[in-house]
C-alpha cells in the first residue's frame, strides 16, 4: 500500500456500515482518513511518514484528539491489511479534575430554563429537562415518544445496546400536557413543524442563544453538558459508578469516570474540611 485511494475508502467505509458502526463514529473515521490523505499529498506511505504525521498532529492538535486521529487510521490501516503502519497511541495520564470553564453548575441550568420560558420555547425547555432528566445522550431523544411517556419507559437503542431508560412522574406529565397541547398522538415528541424528530444541530444552535439571558458561558452550552450535569448529581447522592453506568449505557465504568469529575476547587474544599491542618 503505497498511498490512500478513493476506492479504499469506499471499501472501508462500507466496512464501517456493515459493522453497524453509528453514523457519527462512521464520520468522524471518513474525517480523520480524508484529512490524512490530504496531509499526505504525493508522498508515498511509510512508517515514518506515518510518526511524522504524528508529530503534526501533536503541534496542532490536544493529545486526546491526537489519539482519536491515530485510532481511525490504525482501524484503516488494519482493514487494509497494513498493520506496519499502525501507530502507537499517546500515553495521557488519567484527568482527576474536570476544566471549570466546561462544568454546568444546577443553578446555570436553572437559569437556562429560566432563559427558554422567557423566550417562549417551550419545547426547548422541555428537551433541556428531560435530557438531563433522565441522563440520556441527545441522540438518544428520538426514542422519547408519546408511547414512552405513557409507559414511563423508554426503551433506548444505542450504539448496539438496548436499555430502559426510566421517565421521572412528573417529567411525564408535563409531557402529556405538550403533547396533547400539540396534538401529537403518536410517535417522537419533540418534532420539527414538518414532523421529523428534531435535529441535534439544532438543539445545540437554540441552547447557545440561551447564554446571553442566562448570564451562562458559551463554552458551558451544550446538549452533553445536561448528560454530564445528571451524571455527576446522581452520583454526589447515591455514590454508586456502577449503577450509573448502567443508567448512562456505558459498557466500561472508567467511562461513567469521566462524567462525575468534579473541579479542583470542590476537591479543595473537600480536603479542607478534614480538619487534618492544626496549625
Amino acid at each position: 500500500m503505497k498511498t490512500i485511494t478513493q476506492t479504499q475508502i469506499k471499501a472501508y467505509e462500507n466496512h464501517l456500515t456493515e459493522s453497524e458502526k453509528s453514523k457519527l463514529t462512521l464520520e468522524k473515521y471518513l474525517r480523520d482518513i480524508s484529512a490524512f490523505k490530504c496531509w499526505l499529498g504525493e508522498r508515498n506511505l511509510s512508517k515514518n511518514v506515518i510518526l511524522d504525521y504524528k508529530e503534526y498532529l501533536l503541534k496542532h492538535h490536544k493529545p486526546s484528539s491526537v489519539n482519536s486521529a491515530l485510532s481511525a487510521l490504525n482501524s484503516f490501516f488494519a482493514f487494509n491489511n497494513c498493520h506496519n503502519l499502525k501507530a502507537k497511541a499517546l500515553k495521557i495520564q488519567t484527568q482527576i479534575f474536570a476544566q471549570k470553564d466546561k462544568e454546568l453548575t444546577k443553578a446555570e441550568y436553572g437559569r437556562l430554563l429560566n432563559a427558554a420560558k422567557s423566550k417562549n420555547n417551550e419545547r426547548l425547555c422541555l428537551i433541556m429537562q428531560t435530557i438531563c432528566s433522565c441522563g440520556i445522550r441527545v441522540s438518544e431523544l428520538k426514542f422519547v415518544t408519546t408511547e414512552a411517556v405513557n409507559t414511563g419507559v423508554a426503551v433506548i437503542n444505542c450504539k448496539g445496546k438496548i436499555r430502559n431508560v426510566y421517565l421521572p412522574k412528573q417529567l411525564c406529565k408535563v409531557l402529556k400536557a405538550y403533547t396533547k397541547k400539540r396534538n401529537i398522538k403518536t410517535g417522537h415528541v419533540f418534532v420539527t413543524r414538518s414532523g421529523k424528530p428534531i435535529d441535534r444541530s439544532n438543539i445545540w444552535s437554540d441552547m447557545k442563544r440561551l447564554c446571553e439571558v442566562a448570564g451562562v458561558a458559551k463554552s458551558k452550552v451544550f446538549p452533553h453538558n445536561l448528560r454530564h450535569l445528571f451524571a455527576r448529581t446522581y452520583y454526589s447522592i447515591q455514590k454508586d459508578v456502577v449503577r450509573l453506568a448502567d443508567i448512562l449505557g456505558h459498557s466500561s465504568v472508567n467511562t461513567t469516570r469521566i462524567y462525575t469529575m468534579e473541579t479542583g476547587e470542590v476537591h479543595r474544599k473537600q480536603i479542607q474540611e478534614l480538619g487534618l491542618l492544626l496549625c
